[in-house]
């Protein structure tokens, strides 16, 4: 007899058709969990400097301060949208809104503040002097700096730096811009300009989960657009590297260029045809593009592709400065270089502190511009020498030379770090797992790693022994100051030094009087020798700048300084308040 099922009272048995397994529809993955914090941090960004925009509308210009108060209700959604969406396709319309928001929220930005300082200044005057037909290299502009947010650049030889000295890019596309607004207004519209477009390419570029990357780094944190506000060049230089960089590993693979690397090697030289600051990162991507093509190709292709791409770049570059090889060929190289060879006082934040606050100078300051230049070598070599290591870094290593140079100024770090995200992005280690490095002999067989240290050490000692020697100079002037006269009871129209030259140069110095950090202008030389032999003592009498100087609170770390050029010297003197009485 069968044995009977039991079931138990109010239960039902499934069917055989309905127990009989089915189609599934998988609900659809939702966005990693990374990827929603990525998105809020980048909304959350978009805060940073608001509220001060917004003040600063709301007393004047409402329009303004009402556009900022529907962005604060963008990235409230925003917030909302990054941590309750749940479909992957969601979130990156979430990265597109913070996007546009934030270009909104630096449009806003910069329609209260675009006056700009001297880098707006001089390139819009730059273009002002193009469209009229005149010469742009050269040409001495004081009249620019009379405003107070234009700051000045001191020269170690005296005077001022009041002339263009960048490539001819910005003043060429500042041109069409003129009729923005009086002033460095257009400079600034253009900078501002190309940072917006530069965010976009490179949010577009970004695989989707990373987008919101590029809009927290390139105008949620703020500093990048202040650049933008301010007129930079370098901003034009780096709007144009950011295609270059995405993806800068696979340039010229298969040993084709195509459109994309055309474009591509054409914007490298646009880049570099904008400001000088490209300059130096251009050799470790050309390095590295060598590096892993012939690791894939041999040497020969890999040498054609690097050509390749170094021509068109050459071309871009030749074709954006013909006009003014033409016009103006010994200005306009001793333009384009200035930078290099204007002899600026020290200023950064850098090495070059030592000099300036920890201790009283330095009368060897003309090795931190040798160590600058011995460093950056010394990283290309290590790079080419280990690229599968240091491959993904060679957006940041060109800005390490810049820390030991006598300009040493955290924006030539602070423009360029987009490029360090679009390299880690797109190009990671695994890129550079087969990419050809260099080993003589001596680098190979059993004892190569301590061979490898070695030489690693060697490339960099020259940088290092010259940055020694530098920090650890002494400065080379004694002063004192011996008489004060005075405009008004907090001013000071006149000073007296007694000045000691204890070197074995004769020196020219030029004087001023600093507060905090940075420097003022010179102070003029009304009696006493302009040189000092070696082993001299003179008496130097000086008139403030414009005839007065105040005084600043009682806590403010007042310095004399005294600068000279050839050879580049520094020398302090701490200023007491008691030596000011009389």
């Amino acid at each position: 007899m069968a044995e009977k099922q039991l079931v138990a009272p109010g239960r039902r048995t499934r069917s055989a058709v309905s127990a009989a397994p089915g189609p599934t529809t998988e609900a659809p993955a939702g966005p990693a969990q990374w990827h929603r914090v990525l998105t809020l941090l980048a909304d959350v960004s978009l805060f940073i400097g608001t509220r001060s925009v917004w003040t600063q509308a709301a007393s004047h210009r409402l329009v303004v301060a009402g556009v900022i108060s529907l962005c604060y209700l963008s990235v409230l959604g925003g917030g909302i949208l990054a941590l309750t969406v749940r479909r992957a396709r969601s979130l990156a319309r979430v990265d597109l809104l913070v996007l546009v928001t934030a270009i909104v929220l630096t449009a806003c930005t910069w329609a209260m503040n675009h006056a700009g300082n001297d880098e707006a200044a001089l390139t819009a005057q730059a273009a002002r002097e193009l469209v009229a037909g005149h010469p742009v290299y050269g040409q001495a502009w004081p009249w620019l700096f009379h405003h107070e947010h234009v700051a000045l650049t001191p020269l170690a030889g005296g005077g001022y730096d009041f002339t263009y000295g960048y490539p001819p890019l910005a003043p060429l596309l500042t041109a069409p811009l003129l009729w923005v607004g009086p002033g460095g207004v257009p400079a600034t519209a253009t900078a501002t300009l190309a940072l917006l477009a530069g965010t976009v390419v490179l949010w577009r570029m970004l695989p989707v989960p990373w987008r919101s990357a590029a809009t927290m780094l390139c105008l949620g944190f703020g500093f990048l657009p202040m650049y933008g506000r301010q007129g930079y060049p370098a901003i034009l230089g780096l709007a144009l590297l950011i295609p270059v960089v995405v993806r800068w590993p696979r340039l010229g693979a298969g040993g084709r260029l195509g459109t994309p690397g055309i474009v591509r090697a054409a914007c490298l030289g646009a880049a570099c045809a904008a400001q000088q600051l490209p300059w130096f990162v251009a050799p470790f991507l050309l390095a590295g593009v060598y590096a892993v093509r012939r690791g894939e190709l041999g040497a020969r292709q890999a040498g054609l592709v690097v050509l390749r791409v170094l021509g068109v770049a050459v071309t871009a570059w030749l074709l954006l400065n013909t006009y003014f090889i033409v016009h103006e060929t010994g200005a306009w190289l001793g333009g384009i270089v200035l930078p290099l060879t204007q002899g600026a006082v020290l200023h950064g934040q850098g090495l070059v502190d030592v000099s300036l606050y920890f201790t009283h100078g330095s009368d060897r300051l003309d090795w931190y511009g040798h160590a600058s230049m011995l460093l950056a070598a010394g990283l290309l070599a290590l790079f080419t020498l280990f690229v599968r290591r240091l491959g993904p870094a060679a957006t940041v290593l060109p800005w390490c030379a810049f820390y030991v140079a006598t300009r040493s100024q955290d924006g030539y770090y602070l423009m360029m770090t987009p490029l360090w995200l679009a390299s880690a992005v797109t190009a990671p280690l695994p890129e550079f797992a087969r990419a050809w490095q260099p080993r003589p002999r001596l680098l190979r067989g059993p004892r190569r790693r301590p061979a490898l240290c070695a030489a690693a050490g060697l490339l960099v000692a020259p940088a290092l022994a010259s940055a020694v020697l530098a920090v650890t100079g002494g400065p080379p002037l004694r002063m004192a100051i011996t008489a004060v006269r005075r405009s008004s009871p907090d001013a000071l129209s006149a000073l007296t030094l007694k000045v000691t030259n204890t070197g074995g140069d004769p020196l020219t110095p030029h004087y001023m009087l600093t507060t905090g950090q940075g420097t003022r202008r010179y102070w003029t030389r009304v009696r006493g020798p302009a040189t000092l032999p070696a082993h001299s003592t003179a008496t130097v009498e000086l008139r403030a700048p414009a005839g007065r100087f105040v005084l600043p609170g009682q806590r403010t770390r007042l310095r004399l300084r005294a600068f000279t050029a050839s050879p580049q010297t520094l020398s302090t003197e701490d200023v007491e308040r008691s030596e000011l009485t009389g």
